[in-house]
């Protein structure tokens, strides 16, 4: 039995933030099995990490409750995700969880460093029946039936450093560390003075991002030579960890972002519900009884037919 897995004791990391600029501390410890990752914040506020309490997902994900918010939660739940760690109470300090040096490797050295043990519960994993699929034609995310979690992921950029960069990986402990968590977000020169006006990018810099410029990166060098796309996927299983269940499927993308990997994530767990209400009326209607057409749940940027919980 694959079980639930939380940390062995409390670490903590302190450093600034990413976008808000100002001093944090963050301490990850210990949780109980079911709880999933909750974030606490300076007041008390508990905050559960997943879908239904992301409040923005501009630049970062960002969750949220009864006001109070913990932003550029993605690298941690990347790294917690790709260890195992399914519970976590993780304190934080200031607005949002510290930018370290831009990628999820500090975070997968503090978990470690923290431990795991296993717990008296099973894990429950996500599978995908039928395909899912959001977005458009130029910016898409579709998640497919698969035994273990996989993506594939092009990134298109007409920017001369980046152009067109193609990945794909098994998403597994060994994989993820040593391919991904190493790759730092980025941003634009050129984007910084208006993404500063608007809150965000102040406390970025070249010690904790890569920054494009009008024909390079004004950083050494880059970590990877497609460290780019490299780093949309470590932020993609960031969200996908949203679900707060492992999720087993294929997920193929195109140019998306956070909003767009919200939406996935989001169109999972209506597939989820779906399923589970197909399940109740299955068991609920006597054997004599034809069958009831089933139903199809519908969005403007694809179609939910089903997910099973395994």
């Amino acid at each position: 039995m694959d079980l639930q897995q939380t940390l062995r004791r409390p670490v903590s990391l302190t450093g600034i933030g990413l976008h808000s600029g100002e001093p944090v501390e963050m301490t990850a410890s210990p949780a109980g099995a079911d709880t999933g990752i909750v974030f606490r914040a300076a007041d008390g506020t508990l905050i559960p990490a997943n879908a239904d309490h992301v409040v923005d997902t501009n630049s970062a994900t960002t969750v949220g409750a009864f006001g109070v918010r913990v932003r550029t939660i993605e690298h941690l739940m990347a790294a917690a995700a790709a260890l195992g760690i399914d519970n976590a109470l993780v304190d934080v300090k200031g607005p949002e969880v510290p930018a370290a040096d831009g990628s999820a490797q500090p975070f997968i050295e503090l978990l470690r460093e923290g431990g795991r043990v296993s717990l008296p519960a099973p894990r429950r994993p996500i599978g995908i029946t039928e395909p899912i699929r959001v977005g458009t034609e130029s910016r898409w995310l579709e998640v497919m039936p698969a035994d273990a979690l996989r993506i594939s992921y092009t990134l298109d950029n007409n920017h001369p450093v980046i152009g067109l960069q193609v990945g794909t990986y098994g998403i597994t402990e060994e994989v993820f560390t040593q391919e991904l968590a190493a790759a730092r977000t980025y941003g634009f020169l050129r984007d910084v003075p208006v993404m500063r006006q608007n809150g965000l990018a102040r406390g970025g810099s070249l010690e904790n991002a890569v920054v494009v410029g009008k024909r390079s990166v004004l950083n050494d060098s880059l970590r990877f030579p497609d460290e780019f796309v490299r780093h949309k996927i470590l932020d993609l299983v960031g969200d996908l960890f949203l679900l707060g269940r492992p999720l087993r499927a294929l997920v193929v993308g195109r140019n998306a972002g956070h909003a767009l990997n919200h939406q996935l994530v989001t169109a999972i767990q209506k597939a989820v519900a779906t399923d589970r209400r197909r399940a109740a009326v299955r068991v609920m209607r006597p054997a004599s009884a034809p069958p009831a057409p089933v139903p199809v749940v519908g969005t403007g940027d694809g179609f939910l037919p089903g997910v099973a919980a395994l």
